[in-house]
């Protein structure tokens, strides 16, 4: 039929159905021969164009032949089809069908055999890279039919005798020809002699291609596997067989690849160099270089062993350094030409290897007494020996049959043990102690890199273990006996030439004529056989003789002529060979098991005897090996001892002869210790973070080390800045209103924050130190390096200079300004304290006074003159409204101050910067509020103590903010900062005819304290009347605290939580009662019953913890006294310790009680604002406290939920039609339609995608997404930055499926969407694309806006 649809949209894509049922597919074979037809009609449309000679030549395609090309290749996939289930009962009628079409199959092959040859260049490189591709992809198409072909084979005597025969009369057809105008030669080596050709892979032309060798090699197994071999010999051709035939042409490939890992072939360009990559690739190797071997052990089994290694050393052109040794030795000595001779040396290990390879390769089927289960489990063994694998890394090592199943899992568990993965990473096999033993250093299917960390991986394991680092041959299966003479190879007097030759160059230290490598493989070898022998010899039946005597052979010195010492002296010899220290271990091993081999032939009595006596030499072996180990670490520990012995007397000399410099030392270590003496006598009493009583603290000399210039300096006022690297954030991690954003930033007011905390500003460090003088030089430089690359090509790097980005550069964490470090600032602006404090009331009335003095001075701006006669304004004694304090910073210090306020304001706002304008003070006070919210939440929710327990960047970065926003009001207009206080104080403590100030309900009381607090000194520093800063700071907080007392009350539906309780209230349950009705009193409420006094200020406590303990970190870094050491990690126990510290009552009510008059003015002024009203009515809703934490939405376990609800979400723009890339929002939940122009909307001038929209109204513009339909993540921050991350959910074998590729059931790891969790919480996102974006560029190319 001829069909130029695509194969999807093809008639002849119901083939599937019709050739998969086996009925139908054999009827179709008997009747209607469908086997041959699928095959002729294939080859009909290849050899059209693209036979020569008999022989497929694929040219380069054009698209239409390419797409042809592909469309021929579906055929391949019907005879898969009509192959896939094997019959159990065969008809006369289906044997004649099925041999047809093997007749017809084999026409094929004979087609490909000795396809795309290739000649190797000399002299001049390849001009042009010949087309390889088109053949290898037609031999993989086919890998999996030959493999089905050999199993129906298999599966019938008949059959496979015929296909047999048929096979081998193709492969003689092809190659009856193959001596042909080949001058014939004659070999001759340690007394044998072989007649071969003259042929010279490196001169002549090869193939890689050789599916008809390879189809014979597979069926020979299958007549050892099934015994057919052995039970009908007169059935087949053997007598036909000429073994130096079916050796040459997979030799000839073997040696190939020998020659191009020696560089030989490297002018043929990277053609070659992929053609012998997919030969040993997992995709191919299992029909072509595996049956190549299996060709070679064919041959080999069938000739002479010396004959077999004679031509194996002709066609790898080493025949003369081997037969005759004068000639080796004069070319390693006259050849300058390093390069011939290293080619040589690697064409030396490669046939050492295939020799390896042929005597020791048994598991296969039909080669060794193996079953399919031995050669899988040995796979997985040699992979797990590289390294501890994931399950998708172990399915690629491992060949797929047809049906895509590599048999893995019903093995697996008997050699390997699972380890589940962690936080990152995936889960992996280790494998087991026991199936180490079967590790083989040249396992066939390596590559040399996989067989260098292999080695490394199991001589490092051994030694940890402590035992012998040898690595030994493993003790193989026997040989089925159509394979049994492949032993011989190891014991055959060409291969023991082979063995003594490579020993004997092993002697000279500095010979360039052999290399550690080839030694290793000799080792080895000797190894293998004396296995072998021993093997025999344990398992020899008491009327059979072994034949095997390696052992013996080896002991034998050369013949007359020859004088060579015998292998085994040799050996000996190199065991003391100081340039040979890495064999030792593996040449002991040899001689070790030698010897008890010569036991076991010595002894003439019956086998127990026998192994006792090998077991009383291996233990006497192993007694020498311990005294030899015990005697060198007696040496070592000697030496040790002696090296000591004269660092201790060198630094008793250093000690005589600096005598004045240690008793300086000792006079400060006594200081020191005198200094800390007073430690203990302070810290008896609990510490006291603010107020008249604050504990007296002196905090230690600081010196840092500037990252950049490596100098040393110690941060006081008077100094050069030092700054700490910071990234500044908008966040709505906590809001409770992602709808409320802010809509004209140029005119928004930020100074009350509301207690939803809609939109913060967090500030993060990475808590790395420079000199601002530093830092500025290396922004400047990092400036203009991006200035220069916008000139040479525009991408997107992780990082944006024009909004002042920077990466850190010692750590390269994404930053955006530096926050300069300051010495405690309070101590700056005391004065004498008097003893005499005023108390709350005294206070807020002197206060008052202060601030509304203040308000008329700034509020008459009409006359000039009346601002000099402060007598007018009825001002408090001692307050001088025209006193300006003196700045006690440094210049330097003063500009990082500017720069990093300007820098909050810029970020927090969204606006461009301007350090004049009056708002720049409220933001530096409010991320300092928003970065201590931040942190407290963290800790809490995951049980961690408030103090101590922070790392050194967050512990250093909340320390420098805070000290920041205490020291900001030194570089701003005081009167600005005067106005902010007088409305922060209002909001705290109304006027009796204003109506303008904010409901306590919405304001977040945390936010107003810290403003409140920071703001004080502005006011406190013209006041002369002895008013201290600590107790102006403490009855601040006071007001504040007894504030969101009554914030707590109004807005909590505390009185519905009271239960019933049987214990009688006591004193402060009868308060809180009292205090409640007053409320309701002044609300208008109605007062209701509470059962249960305890329950009320319980509930209390509960709510107003969370603020105490931001309180209690925020005095701890403003006044930098120590925390309390017995505060408990959590739950209410720690509210009198937080009290104690925070020098408040425990019992809270009391605030009220000890201040009656101001507490029922305070209280009346706050209810009856008309907000309070609208809410008890419920024309309006506020937040109630304590405030839950937010999270990212639950996630379904089963991954499939998920691909459902996507499946059902339709583009909300495109009428119904289904979402290409529905991704799900995991801060709120909205599903949106990303990476399409139906979903782009305009922002700010640019369009971009639905995520990158969604994140400015959901995340202030980081958002975190789940693509649905890719299974992943994705970060994204602004409209540049982005990147990927591994998704929260794996599958049985701990790994992610990103782009759901394996499609295996995928569950939610609950411990992973936990550290996203984190991420977001700790708003680190920013910083984690940063470090993938730094980590892969080709993330900075992609459009993250348009997603």
């Amino acid at each position: 039929m001829d069909d130029d649809h695509e194969r999807a949209v093809s008639v002849t894509a119901l083939s599937v159905q019709l050739f998969t049922v086996p009925t139908l597919a054999r009827m179709l074979i008997t009747e209607e021969n469908l086997m041959a037809t699928i095959i002729k009609t294939f080859m009909a449309h290849l050899k059209l164009s693209d036979v020569q000679q008999g022989k497929f030549h694929f040219d380069r395609y054009t698209a239409l032949q390419s797409f042809k090309f592909r469309r021929v290749q579906s055929l391949i996939l019907d005879l898969k089809y009509v192959l896939i289930s094997k019959p159990n009962e065969w008809s006369d009628a289906l044997r004649c069908k099925f041999l047809e079409g093997f007749d017809v199959f084999l026409e094929l092959l004979k087609c490909m055999q000795g396809m795309d040859p290739i000649t190797r260049q000399v002299g001049q490189h390849i001009e042009m890279e010949p087309e390889w591709e088109a053949a290898f992809t037609l031999q993989m198409k086919l890998t999996h039919i030959i493999s089905m072909i050999q199993d129906w084979c298999c599966s019938d005597e008949q059959v496979l005798v015929e296909a047999y025969k048929k096979c081998l009369i193709a492969l003689m057809n092809c190659h009856s020809g193959f001596t042909d105008g080949e001058q014939p030669i004659t070999l001759s080596i340690s007394g044998h002699s072989v007649e071969t050709i003259r042929y010279c892979v490196s001169q002549e032309k090869v193939s890689i291609h050789l599916p008809i060798s390879r189809l014979l090699a597979g069926l020979h197994t299958l007549l050892s596997k099934s015994e057919v071999a052995y039970r009908f010999p007169e059935q087949l051709p053997f007598s036909e067989l000429s073994p130096p035939m079916l050796i040459e042409h997979p030799l000839r490939c073997l040696v190939l690849c020998a020659q191009v890992h020696s560089g030989m072939w490297r002018r043929n360009g990277f053609s070659l160099v992929n053609q012998i990559y997919y030969y040993h690739n997992v995709k191919c190797r299992r029909e072509m270089f595996d049956k190549d071997i299996v060709m070679l052990q064919a041959g080999a089994s069938m000739m002479d062993p010396n004959h077999f290694l004679m031509i194996v050393l002709s066609r790898f052109e080493l025949f003369q350094l081997f037969s005759n040794p004068d000639y080796g030795k004069r070319f390693r000595k006259e050849s300058t030409n390093k390069d011939i001779i290293q080619q040589n040396n690697t064409l030396t290990e490669e046939m050492l290897h295939l020799i390896i390879m042929v005597a020791g390769e048994r598991y296969c089927p039909g080669v060794g007494q193996v079953t399919a289960t031995d050669e899988i489990k040995r796979e997985i063994i040699h992979q797990l020996c590289i390294r501890p694998m994931a399950h998708s890394e172990l399915v690629k090592a491992l060949p797929e049959d047809e049906n895509k199943e590599t048999g893995m899992e019903t093995v697996i568990e008997s050699i390997a043990s699972f380890k589940k993965p962690g936080l990152t990473g995936r889960g992996l096999y280790e494998l087991k102690p026991e199936s180490a033993k079967e590790f083989n250093l040249y396992f066939h299917h390596y590559s040399r890199a996989e067989q260098s960390k292999a080695e490394e991986a199991q001589r490092r394991l051994k030694k940890q273990n402590g035992e012998d680092t040898a690595l030994p041959p493993p003790v193989l299966p026997p040989f089925c006996p159509l394979f049994a003479s492949l032993i011989n190879i190891l014991q055959s007097d060409v291969m023991l030439c082979i063995m003594g030759t490579v020993l004997q160059w092993a002697l000279e230290p500095s010979g360039l004529g052999w290399s550690e490598s080839m030694l290793q493989r000799v080792l080895h070898l000797i190894g293998m056989a004396l296995q072998e022998e021993n093997q025999l010899l344990q398992n020899v039946c008491e009327d059979n003789v072994v034949n095997f005597n390696f052992s013996e052979k080896i002991s034998r010195p050369g013949e007359p002529p020859s004088t060579s010492p015998s292998i085994l002296a040799t050996l000996e010899t190199l065991q003391n060979a100081a340039h040979l220290e890495a064999h030792k271990d593996m040449i002991r091993w040899i001689l070790k098991t030698f010897g008890a081999i010569k036991k076991i032939r010595e002894s003439s009595s019956a086998s127990p005897v026998l192994e006792t006596e090998g077991s009383i030499l291996e233990e006497s072996t192993r007694d020498k090996d311990k005294a030899e180990r015990k005697r060198k670490s007696e040496i070592a520990r000697l030496r040790r001892e002696k090296i000591m012995a004269q660092i201790s007397e060198m630094q008793r000399h250093f000690i005589d002869e600096h005598k004045e410099l240690f008793q300086q030392t000792d006079e400060i270590s006594a200081t020191t210790s005198s200094a800390c003496d007073h430690g203990p006598a302070m810290l008896d009493t609990k510490p006291v973070a603010l107020g008249p009583h604050q504990t007296k603290f002196t905090e230690e000399r600081q010196l840092v080390i500037c990252i950049l210039c490596q100098e040393e300096q110690e941060y006081k006022v008077d100094n050069k800045a030092m700054v700490l690297a910071a990234f500044i954030q908008r966040s709505t991690v906590f809001s409770k209103n992602r709808s409320k954003i802010i809509d004209n930033p140029e005119t928004y007011d930020p100074l009350f924050m509301h207690p939803d905390l809609a939109c913060g500003t967090h500030t993060g460090s990475c808590g790395h130190i420079m000199h601002a003088d530093c830092w500025q030089r290396y922004f400047d430089a990092v400036q203009a390096k991006e200035q220069r690359r916008q000139q040479r090509l525009r991408v997107h790097t992780s990082y944006d200079v024009e909004n002042g980005e920077f990466l850190c550069p010692l750590c390269e964490c994404l930053s955006n300004t530096v926050i300069p470090m300051l010495p405690p600032p309070r101590c700056l602006y005391h004065r004498l304290d008097f003893s005499d404090q005023p108390d709350l009331a005294e206070w807020v009335s002197i206060t008052a006074q202060q601030v509304k003095g203040l308000k008329l001075l700034y509020s008459d701006q009409s006359d000039p003159a009346d601002l000099e006669t402060p007598k007018l304004l009825d001002l408090p004694e001692g307050f001088r409204t025209d006193f300006q304090p003196k700045n006690p910073y440094s210049d330097s210090i003063k500009g990082m101050l500017t720069m990093f306020g300007t820098a909050t304001y810029k970020v927090g706002l969204n606006v461009h910067p301007n350090e004049q304008d009056p708002r720049v003070p409220i933001m530096c006070w409010g991320s300092c509020a928003y970065t201590i919210q931040t942190i407290e939440r963290i800790l809490t929710d995951e049980e961690r103590p408030l103090f101590g327990n922070l790392p050194c960047r967050q512990d250093d970065c909340l320390k420098s903010l805070t000290r920041f926003s205490a020291a900001h009001w030194t570089v701003c207009s005081l009167p600005v900062v005067q106005k902010h206080l007088c409305r922060l104080f209002s909001a705290i403590v109304p006027e009796e005819d204003s109506n303008t100030a904010p409901c306590i309900l919405d304001i977040d009381m945390f936010h107003l304290m810290v403003s409140l607090v920071l703001a004080f000194p502005a006011l406190q520093c013209q006041d002369f009347s002895g008013n201290s800063l600590a107790t102006g700071d403490l009855h601040l907080f006071h007001l504040v605290t007894m504030a969101h007392i009554v914030q707590i009350v109004l807005s909590s539906s505390i009185e519905d939580n009271c239960m019933d309780q049987e214990s009688t209230d006591g004193e402060e349950e009868m308060a809180a009662i009292a205090l409640y009705r007053k409320i309701c009193q002044c609300t208008g409420r109605t007062v209701r019953e509470l059962s249960s006094g305890w329950h009320f200020c319980r509930a209390i406590k509960t709510a107003i913890l969370p603020f105490l303990r931001c309180s209690a970190l925020f005095f701890h870094y403003l006044n930098g006294v120590p925390a309390p050491l017995d505060l408990p990690v959590n739950g209410m126990s720690q509210f009198d310790h937080l009290c104690s510290y925070l020098s408040l009552p425990t019992n809270l009510i009391s605030l009220f009680q000890d201040n009656p008059k101001v507490s029922e003015t305070l209280i009346n002024s706050w209810c009856k604002n008309k907000e309070v009203k609208r809410f008890l009515v419920g024309e309006r809703t506020a937040v109630s406290f304590p405030r839950e934490s937010n999270k990212l939405i639950d996630l379904p376990e089963d991954y499939s939920s998920l691909i459902n609800q996507a499946s059902n979400f339709s583009c909300p723009k495109s009428g119904g039609d289904k979402s290409r890339a529905p991704t799900l929002c995991l801060v709120c939940g909205a599903m949106l339609c990303s990476q399409s122009y139906c979903c782009q909307t305009e922002l700010d001038g640019d369009d971009v995608g639905a995520c990158t929209a969604h994140t400015y109204t959901c995340g202030s513009g980081m958002g975190i997404f789940l693509r649905v339909r890719e299974c992943q993540l994705l970060f994204l921050a602004g409209k540049t930055k982005g990147c990927f991350y591994a998704p929260p959910y794996l599958d049985d074998y701990g790994e992610t499926d990103q782009g759901l590729r394996r499609g295996n059931p995928l569950h939610l790891c609950k411990e992973r969407f936990k550290k996203i969790q984190k991420l977001w919480q700790q708003h680190s996102v920013t910083e984690e694309i940063g470090h993938a974006q730094e980590a892969n560029q080709s993330l900075a190319g992609i459009e993250w806006q348009h997603l």
